[in-house]
């Protein structure tokens, strides 16, 4: 048989695009109930001057009573403030069973995050927790404490093409972003809803930080003067303290459920691309 240039070119192109896909495809954190939440509390929620501004998601703290939600209804853009009982703000809804589903599904979350394997080169290691000037493809990363930050500048997300890539970041200690710091999708590709942050104790974002994904915290979640997130801010046991910021959580419920292929879509992705494969070879394989 001859194999002609453009053949060669198709196989590889195939081939490379399919092995590619199926290698980096990691499964997404499934948040349940939580991923309508742009920010969930354990202990209070306040915000400094009054003037943030939930764009979407709904705010809900579990268990402290509602006088401890430091929010009010036309603050919340975009969704419902939740109460355990009938002291929340003005507006806001009593649905004491609704939080404690939420809370829990967000605790199975944590622990689904934190449990994720580590690629021994994803491991940034006791001398190199910094996060600023990477440029990470999908999978899963570790860190822990950083002398002044773990984010320093701009941490860049690639995609590579793949709307659905995950990132799952595990931080061992506490997760600190400096003044100004960013972080972007590489070409806008990507989705805030597949970006997961665990962090073993707290999370503070520096003033006017640009964030991007789920904070799920073990104890609290802080966001400086003029930081921004798009994502939630979801704090397991304490606060979340706010200060003129903008938070913006996209509706993650059909992400968390259909990111990326299981093992048995695997196996059809890997009988498609086999099939892929045969066709390219039927076409430009021709007898000698």
């Amino acid at each position: 048989m001859k194999i002609t240039s453009y053949s060669r070119m198709a196989l590889v192109i195939a081939a490379s695009m399919f092995l590619h896909y199926t290698a980096t495809a990691i499964p997404t954190v499934n948040l349940g109930t939580a991923s309508s939440f742009a920010i969930l509390a354990g202990s209070q929620i306040t915000d400094a001057g009054g003037a943030s501004t939930i764009v979407s998601g709904d705010v809900g703290l579990s268990p402290t009573t509602g006088a401890a939600i430091g929010l009010t209804a036309p603050q919340v853009i975009g969704g419902t403030i939740y109460s355990v009982n009938a002291f929340g703000p003005l507006g806001s809804v009593n649905n004491p069973g609704l939080l404690t589903t939420a809370k829990n599904d967000l605790s199975t979350a944590y622990t689904d995050a934190a449990n994720r394997p580590v690629p021994g080169a994803n491991a940034f290691g006791v001398t190199d927790n910094q996060l600023g000037g990477k440029t990470l493809l999908s999978g899963v990363y570790s860190f822990g404490h950083a002398a002044t930050a773990n984010l320093i500048g701009t941490l860049t997300l690639d995609a590579q093409g793949n709307p659905n890539a995950v990132w799952i970041f595990q931080a061992s200690s506490d997760l600190i972003t400096a003044s100004s710091s960013k972080v972007v999708f590489k070409d806008g590709v990507g989705d805030a809803c597949n970006v997961f942050w665990e962090v073993g104790s707290s999370a503070t974002l520096g003033t006017y930080t640009d964030f991007v994904g789920n904070i799920m915290a073990y104890a609290s979640v802080g966001l400086d003067t003029g930081a921004i997130l798009d994502g939630s801010a979801l704090a397991e046991n304490a606060a979340v303290t706010l200060d003129h910021n903008t938070i913006t959580q996209d509706n993650c419920a059909a992400s968390t459920t259909s990111s990326v292929p299981d093992s048995g879509s695997t196996l059809l992705l890997l009988g498609s691309g086999l099939a892929t494969l045969f066709a390219f070879g039927r076409r430009f394989f021709s007898p000698a």
